[in-house]
């Protein structure tokens, strides 16, 4: 795992070097056929974060948000999202992301989340405890929160709701506050003990599999809306507890 890790923190590296000078520079944005905005940072950074990842393993999938899989059908697979949380970037926002996973026989083994503006790293590897780097301090271990009432609910928009919006708003009336915005960045926070509960939709592979490692390595749990470990076949909804406790729970509402 070691090896991974190297070549996964090196091709976080470049790919920071190529979105800081985009940063608050008035990018244009693109519109692809989902209707999501996709800018020059984030295909450039993509093609950097391939080119590290195959050239240290040739005979490994690299599979990503913009570009078609490289390699498809091996045992190990790396997923890219070059920018998370696009639409923050463009605003000028640093709660988007890099996203970086390997998944083994189609189960992650291993993610980061990087924050190029901030400094800030988060990398989860199955087995083992989250680890975190940067400058504005925290420790990755998820915080005991034993009821929803005493809960943070995270949610990036309500916009990716369709008619599970009754079923997400039953759990935002059942938590103590609930905050928006983040996209990935809201998942490291949770890793850090920050927010308790993160419900979403419409989920593709390269938004999550980097996720899961990294919540779980800090004592939290991901699961599909039904409890299910998620899944590239699922639909895309998420629900990710800092305290297992508040798992049972929020399920039960938004099963409706």
């Amino acid at each position: 795992m070691d090896q991974f890790v190297r070549a996964a923190e090196a091709a976080a590296d470049v790919a920071g070097a190529v979105i800081r000078p985009f940063f608050r520079q008035g990018l244009g944005a693109d519109l692809k056929s989902d209707e999501s905005p996709v800018t020059v940072a984030d295909r450039t950074a993509e093609l950097a974060l391939r080119a590290v990842l195959s050239q240290r393993f040739p005979d490994h999938s690299v599979a990503g948000e913009e570009f078609p899989e490289h390699n498809p059908g091996r045992r190990h697979r790396w997923v890219l999202d070059p920018i998370d949380g696009t639409r923050a970037f463009i605003c000028g926002r640093p709660t988007f992301g890099t996203l970086i996973a390997l998944l083994q026989d189609g189960e992650p083994i291993l993610g980061i989340i990087d924050q190029p503006m901030t400094g800030e790293r988060w990398i989860g590897v199955r087995g083992r405890p989250t680890q975190f780097r940067g400058p504005l301090g925290g420790t990755p271990i998820c915080r005991p929160c034993p009821t929803l009432a005493e809960a943070e609910l995270s949610c990036t928009s309500t916009e990716v709701f369709t008619d599970e919006l009754p079923r997400w708003q039953a759990l935002s009336r059942a938590v103590r506050r609930t905050g928006f915005g983040g996209d990935c960045y809201a998942y490291g926070l949770l890793a850090l003990g920050q927010i308790d509960v993160i419900a979403e939709a419409t989920m593709k592979l390269w938004d999550w599999a980097a996720l899961v490692p990294i919540v779980e390595g800090a004592g939290g749990r991901v699961t599909d809306w039904t409890g299910q470990p998620m899944h590239e076949t699922g639909d895309g909804r998420i629900l990710a507890v800092g305290d297992p406790a508040l798992l049972a729970p929020s399920l039960a509402l938004l099963a409706g």
